[in-house]
C-alpha cells in the first residue's frame, strides 16, 4: 500500500497539481494586494473619500470596563469588506478570462478539413421531386 502511495504521488499529474496550488495561492495574495492596496483606494477616492474596508454596521458596540479594558467586542456587520471581495472576484474573474483568452490565441489552430461539398439546392431536390411523381 505504502508503494501505491507513492506511485501515485510521484506521478506527473499529481506534482503539477500541487505546483498549481502554490501558485494559485501566490496569485491570491497578488490579486488581494493589488485589490486592498490599489484598486480599493481609487475607488474610494473617486466615491468621495470612502474606505470600504472600515463600512459597517453596528450591532452591538464594544463593552469597555472601569478600568479600560475590553470586556466584549463590538459585533458589527462588516459590509465593506464584502464589497472589497466582491471587487477582487470581478478582478480575478476578468484575469482569468484574460488569460484563457491569450492561452487559446496561441494554441495551434485546428487544421481545417475540406469543406462538404455542396449538396443539391432546393429548387434541384423540388425539381427531383417532380420528375419522380410524374412517372
Amino acid at each position: 500500500m505504502l508503494k501505491e502511495f507513492k506511485n501515485f504521488i510521484m506521478t506527473g499529474n499529481v506534482i503539477e497539481f500541487a505546483v498549481a496550488v502554490i501558485m494559485a495561492g501566490a496569485v491570491g495574495l497578488v490579486v488581494n494586494g493589488f485589490v486592498n492596496d490599489i484598486v480599493m483606494p481609487l475607488v474610494g477616492h473617486f466615491a468621495g473619500g470612502v474606505d470600504f474596508a472600515d463600512m459597517k454596521t453596528v450591532l452591538s458596540p464594544a463593552v469597555i470596563g472601569a478600568d479600560g479594558v475590553e470586556t466584549s467586542p463590538e459585533n458589527a456587520v462588516r459590509y465593506g469588506a464584502w464589497i472589497n471581495t466582491i471587487v477582487n472576484l470581478i478582478i480575478v474573474g476578468f484575469v482569468m478570462f484574460i488569460l484563457v483568452k491569450a492561452y487559446n490565441k496561441m494554441k495551434k489552430p485546428a487544421v481545417e478539413t475540406a469543406a462538404a461539398p455542396a449538396g443539391p439546392s432546393q429548387e434541384e431536390l423540388l425539381a427531383e421531386i417532380r420528375d419522380l411523381l410524374k412517372k
